[in-house]
């Protein structure tokens, strides 16, 4: 019974929270982000099932993370300094046919992965693939080859020294 009754008001007020504190608390941007939801999910397994936490010392518990989250991603907006602490930047893999693999090895990401990542977007051939781009939450980007359109959502990322096709 305890159970129950504590997991309805701890959801509930999980929900709350969450409301209040706005989009960006769940948000899966970084992996700063990541960790935030984990522990969220991981706090509130621990108010259900742990007799020894009491459902103010939970709810507080989730506050406090919330409230972490929402302070350090106020701070990462208004500070350069303070968000390249906690971001990473995107990373070019494949730019115009060709992999690009010192950025590849630094990332620790294989060519069958890119590939891969390709493939999930339902693109057969790799020629069709102007660029491919592991982003800062860790998914992949693939960007189509356009038709005579500009690549200017690649304009912040570090292209290669010789580019190919340029």
């Amino acid at each position: 019974m305890r159970t129950l009754i504590i997991s309805i008001l701890a959801y509930s007020a999980l929900v709350f929270l969450l409301r209040i504190s706005g989009k960006r608390t769940l948000s899966k941007m970084n992996a700063f982000d990541l960790i935030v939801t984990v522990a969220l999910g991981s706090t509130l397994a621990t108010i259900l099932l742990s007799e020894d936490v009491a459902l103010a010392e939970g709810v507080l518990a989730l506050a406090l993370l919330i409230g972490f989250q929402f302070v350090i991603t106020w701070l990462s907006v208004r500070s350069s300094w303070f968000g390249s602490l906690l971001k990473s930047e995107p990373t070019l893999l494949f730019y115009r046919g060709e992999f690009l693999r010192d950025a590849m090895k630094r990332e620790r990401v294989t060519q069958q992965e890119v590939e891969a990542a390709v493939r999930l977007e339902g693109i057969a051939a790799i020629e069709s693939v102007e660029a491919v781009v592991l982003e800062t939450e860790s998914s992949f980007s693939v960007l189509k080859k356009g038709s005579g359109e500009s690549s200017s959502s690649l304009r912040r990322l570090e292209l290669p020294k010789s580019l190919p096709n340029t």
